[in-house]
């Protein structure tokens, strides 16, 4: 579905009115799965969810965000430099506090050029958008409202264009989700068309636990509040306080986990979406994983899928951008 507005905002592409649907149906499956009973991330990330991950960025504990951005400011003009395009497809917009980094580099503010922002909230898409609107003179934006893990299909045509995914997001993907995901994106991708994945790697233990366990326990109130969410949208019972924040780092799966445990026996029940399920105290819900990775797991992961890494910068602080094309797209590395 098409929403439209001005010549600049040219409008939203709406990819499904089956969203909510589709996230109850997931939320059901991931709690009632034998085993460990996880969630969907996607459902720590409403208005609440968002403006607490908002907060979390700018903690000290927390440096995925400006390790990111520092970087990114840096090999900004080397992407924009090899990667010529007249378009930005960036999934997970979110306030594209990024952004305009990119768009500097692409020479925006000179040149016609075109931003589709990808998100799940409207709302978030159109006030971005009027900020960079504003910014950019000869800026055109298309949003897209969707979910990135099955909507590519409705971004609209152009190019050449770059497709970002920002924020070390690959992370929390399991393997079979992550290879899906970017089969996805290679299928996307057209002959003159890039690829710019970030991911956080492997790093010194005590960084990664205080990263997802910050003293002001905002890491915490994120976490919880998806249980709020379940009982407020998916009348599933629960009190959200007998359940305490777990993350942590294993090893054997080279991810951080985070987890909401029962502080006592606690039962989790709902008609629609049909949800029955026993927690024994101590025993928990997953409610989010960030994998961290290392150059060979990446550069396997992007020929699996059919992409080639041309260029490969990493930050101090491991963490790293990577530019890619298709297989056969006919690049020669930069």
């Amino acid at each position: 579905m098409r929403v439209r507005s001005n010549h600049r905002f040219e409008g939203l592409t709406i990819a499904s009115m089956q969203s909510a649907l589709s996230l109850r149906h997931d939320v059901a499956q991931s709690l009632m799965r034998p085993g460990q009973a996880t969630l969907p991330a996607k459902l720590l990330y409403d208005d609440a969810g968002c403006e607490l991950f908002d907060r979390i960025c700018q903690l000290p504990e927390y440096y995925p965000t400006r390790t990111e951005r520092a970087l990114l400011s840096e090999v900004a003009p080397a992407i924009a430099q090899h990667a010529q395009v007249t378009e930005l497809v960036e999934l997970g917009s979110g306030q594209a506090r990024k952004t305009h980094v990119l768009l500097d580099a692409f020479g925006a503010q000179r040149q016609p050029f075109r931003y589709v922002p990808f998100d799940v909230s409207p709302g978030v898409i159109r006030s971005s958008a009027e900020r960079l609107i504003e910014r950019y003179p000869a800026l055109r934006v298309h949003g897209v409202v969707g979910d990135f893990t099955r909507d590519l299909r409705v971004i609209p045509r152009g190019g050449p264009r770059l497709v970002a995914f920002l924020g070390g997001t690959i992370g929390n993907f399991n393997e079979t989700e992550a290879h899906a995901f970017l089969s996805n994106i290679s299928r996307l991708l057209g002959p003159d068309d890039w690829f710019l994945l970030a991911a956080d790697l492997v790093k010194d233990r005590a960084q990664l636990r205080a990263a997802y366990n910050d003293s002001q326990g905002i890491t915490a109130a994120f976490n919880l509040n998806a249980l709020t969410r379940l009982r407020r949208e998916f009348g599933i019972q629960l009190n959200p306080n007998d359940f305490e924040h777990d993350a942590f780092f294993s090893e054997e799966q080279s991810r951080i986990e985070i987890h909401a445990r029962a502080r006592k026996e606690i039962r989790l029940s709902a008609v629609e979406p049909r949800v029955d399920r026993v927690l024994a105290a101590g025993e928990s819900i997953r409610t989010e994983i960030s994998r961290k990775f290392t150059r060979p797991m990446l550069e396997a992961m992007h020929q699996a899928a059919g992409l080639r890494i041309e260029a490969f910068y990493v930050a101090p602080t491991p963490y790293a951008l990577m530019l890619s094309r298709r297989i056969d797209s006919g690049a020669t590395g930069l």
